[in-house]
């Protein structure tokens, strides 16, 4: 994936390393967002809302692997 498709006459110059790390982590949010606990925070203390995210991004890369 880039900034400007593959046929566009003058393509916008970037960072393809910076702009695949850039993928990834909004990537990893929209799958965050998926849990219905997560992305409605359901839990309105830090800790909590902290340790379901971990217990989220831990099943989804396990669910990934």
């Amino acid at each position: 994936m880039s900034p400007s498709r593959r046929s566009r006459k003058t393509p916008i110059p970037h960072d393809t390393a910076l702009y695949r790390q850039r993928y990834r982590i909004e990537l990893m949010f929209a799958r965050l967002k998926d849990w219905r606990r997560v992305a409605s925070r359901y839990d309105r203390c830090a800790h909590p809302f902290l340790a379901a995210i971990t217990l989220a991004a831990a099943v989804i890369f396990w669910l990934t692997q």
